[in-house]
């Protein structure tokens, strides 16, 4: 008697699902897996209440979402939130909600009496709708998975940014160093440095209030005549990186180059970026920049598309295999 099934999958196929937030990252992602996007329509109606039709079943089907939720923050979410209820109420077998950049990362812990965890309530959000499992990017704050009751696939793309430095700017720089933004992002910061083989230096900052501003004060380390590479998870005014780069060309620094996931450049953040005496910005697509950022930005970025990572993690998913493998986890 002979039961071996070989290859068995519990779910039926991949149906990949874009929203409108990211499509040209999900486009990316479906070519990667040689599968089409599915057919779906998105329709805001004068109330700016959306609607959402699939145009095709997926009974029994093993769905991805690829929704990320940059600008427009709510219209991007609620998306993402109605397309999960959609294909729940349709008997998808699983879903899948796979957003490569988590709005209100930040709003992580009550750090003062009388606030949200927003974080906390996103995580709610898109379990109540209907999401099985989840895939997201380098969050803010690791306690982010703590929030989530489904399992998920936190990932970096971080092992990108260094081997793009590693290969291709490496035998330009001289003595160089990675600089965190500051001592938050200290212990990622240092996993850089040590997957570069390069020193770190510190930026201390002690913020004022609530707003995004933050005062940047002292540099922990040393950077005189030696290339910065400044590490940080994601920038979106711009304000603490341009302090940043203030705080190591006072200190003597040569070239600047700035590495981070993902590129949020909110208000003026591109302007902001491209008026700094940097040399280069290596970034990802988990948020699409619009082509006026990216024409601010020209000459100066180098974008690395996730969707390599991204995808390769969804066909593992589905075909039950390990995603730390990938990693050599």
């Amino acid at each position: 008697m002979h039961h071996v099934h070989h290859d068995l999958k519990v779910y039926g196929g991949i149906k990949l699902f874009g929203g409108t937030g990211s499509p040209e990252l999900a486009q990316k992602i479906a070519d990667y897996l040689e599968l089409p996007l599915s057919g779906r329509e998105v329709i805001e109606f004068p109330n700016e209440n959306l609607f959402i039709k699939l145009n095709g079943s997926v009974r029994g089907q093993d769905v991805y979402v690829i929704q990320t939720t940059s600008s427009p923050v709510h219209r991007n979410l609620m998306e993402l939130l109605i397309m999960i209820q959609t294909l729940k109420l349709d008997s998808a077998a699983r879903i899948t909600a796979v957003v490569p950049y988590l709005c209100y990362g930040r709003s992580d812990k009550k750090d003062q009496p009388r606030v949200p965890i927003t974080a906390r309530l996103v995580a709610d959000m898109l379990e109540a709708a209907g999401a099985d499992r989840y895939m997201t990017l380098d969050p803010h704050a690791g306690q982010v998975q703590g929030f989530f009751s489904i399992p998920g696939d936190v990932l970096t793309a971080s092992h990108m940014l260094i081997e793009h430095i590693n290969h291709n700017l490496r035998s330009e720089m001289k003595d160089p160093v990675v600089v965190s933004v500051d001592l938050g992002f200290a212990k990622k910061g240092r996993n850089y440095a040590a997957d570069m083989d390069m020193p770190i230096a510190f930026i201390e900052k002690r913020r004022h209030g609530n707003d995004a501003k933050a005062e940047a004060l002292t540099l922990i380390g040393e950077v005189k005549d030696r290339d910065v590479i400044i590490v940080d998870d994601e920038v979106d005014t711009g304000g603490s990186i341009a302090q940043a780069v203030d705080v190591v060309k006072r200190n003597g620094a040569r070239d600047v180059y700035l590495a981070f996931i993902h590129p949020v450049l909110s208000a003026n953040g591109a302007a902001r970026l491209a008026s700094l005496p940097i040399k280069q910005i290596i970034t990802t697509d988990s948020t699409p920049l619009s082509a006026e950022k990216l024409k601010v930005l020209e000459g100066k970025l180098t974008i690395l598309s996730i969707s390599t990572l991204l995808g390769e993690v969804i066909r593992r998913a589905h075909e039950g295999r390990s995603v730390g493998e990938m990693f050599n986890e």
